[in-house]
């Protein structure tokens, strides 16, 4: 069963703003992309065959972006275990609660249960709105072979606004700017003129205009050079922590190892993040010899004053921008668990690993490179995803 079929495919610009994942996967042309589409189709075999069905349907699904993420995500770490020479059994019963996690894993030093969980971030103060994507989809194709913009969405509105109106706007400002006067005048590339901000009903959205080097003027492409910067609900700490304190008790007592693999949408957590998450915050203290020490707030996920079950997370697995173009280069690693009662986890061959030590973290680097598990060349996928536009 075939989850991208074997046909001419002649769009490949790249996604826009409102194309569902699916669709982007599915309609995008190109050597690099067939790569993909091959290895996802090689890679969703390898599962049982029971399971085949359901990984298709969530990659398929235009509705619903997170369960193409969260089936890519699952079909890289079942990849992975394979290729690591594991056996992996997929939704079988585990634990006291009769849940059925991801994968029960068999490797030659035992079993582990590794649960997949793909999060996403919400934007700060409301969903994230999908009339935008339609008005940066619109702006992408306002004729512009002089400028680049960079988009600023100072207000949203309840209602779509008009985007004729909006694109005829936007036209006629940049058809009074001369790309040449703004590279050879810095004041006048720096001033009012270079700025333009449209509002219409409840919306009103800021434009700065960027010239083009001569040499990729009138090429095509997209307008918008510079996305608008999105404030995000919460920090990335505790999108972690909240993440493995839902999964981290949902099957009860296993009696294994139990790892929770975090794949994330969004601004990817930096390590300080995973560390606050799952350690606590770190507290330095100064010595009367002027030397310090470190230690952990109890404020993580494993250094919580009370029992509550936190102990049965073994480790988190985190991936850094866990996504096809980095598959075969992106290596895990593996968070240990620091309760004093937790089992201890495996830890692969392409896995690195951090572990608390006297309050700081210590790492150990991967034995294997992580594209030799997942049979990838290294340098994988080969070529240009957007190859440049040449001038006619």
């Amino acid at each position: 069963m075939v989850i991208y079929s074997d046909r001419s495919r002649t769009d490949a610009s790249p996604k826009r703003e409102s194309e569902p994942e699916a669709e982007f996967y599915d309609r995008i042309a190109g050597p690099y992309w067939d790569q993909v589409r091959e290895v996802i189709n090689e890679w969703s075999s390898h599962l049982p065959v029971d399971a085949q069905p359901g990984i298709r349907s969530r990659l398929r699904d235009r509705n619903n972006d997170s369960n193409v993420f969260s089936a890519l995500w699952e079909l890289y770490l079942h990849e992975m275990l394979i290729g690591s020479g594991c056996t992996v059994e997929v939704e079988q019963a585990a634990g006291d609660r009769g849940k059925y996690p991801d994968f029960l894993v068999t490797h030659e030093d035992g079993q582990f249960v590794l649960e997949a969980v793909w999060t996403v971030q919400r934007l700060k103060g409301s969903a994230y709105n999908p009339l935008i994507a339609s008005l940066l989809d619109a702006i992408n194709t306002v004729p512009s072979p002089n400028f680049y913009l960079a988009v600023t969405i100072n207000r949203t509105g309840a209602k779509k606004p008009s985007q004729k109106r909006l694109k005829a706007d936007l036209a006629r400002w940049l058809e009074e700017l001369d790309p040449d006067e703004f590279i050879a005048d810095r004041e006048l590339r720096d001033g009012a003129r270079a700025r333009h901000t449209w509002a219409e009903a409840d919306w009103s959205i800021s434009f700065e205009a960027i010239p083009r080097s001569p040499e990729s003027r009138g090429l095509p492409g997209r307008t918008i050079g510079f996305y608008p910067t999105i404030a995000w609900f919460g920090g990335e700490s505790e999108l972690v922590l909240d993440t493995v304190k839902r999964k981290g008790t949902k099957y009860g007592e296993l009696n294994l190892p139990f790892i929770v693999a975090v794949g994330h949408a969004g601004f990817l957590p930096e390590e300080e993040d995973v560390k606050t998450a799952l350690y606590g915050s770190s507290h330095g203290h100064a010595r009367r010899d002027g030397a310090s020490t470190y230690t952990r707030l109890a404020n993580g996920y494993w250094t919580a004053p009370r029992d509550n079950g936190h102990e049965r997370v073994s480790g988190v697995l985190v991936v850094d921008n866990p996504a096809p173009p980095t598959w075969a280069t992106k290596s895990p690693t593996l968070w240990h668990s620091s309760h004093q009662n937790s089992i201890s986890a495996p830890v692969l061959p392409t896995w690195k690993a951090a572990r608390l030590v006297d309050g700081q973290v210590e790492r150990e680097p991967s034995v294997t490179e992580v594209h030799t598990a997942l049979g990838l060349p290294a340098q994988w996928p080969s070529g240009d995803p957007f190859p440049r536009p040449q001038r006619q």
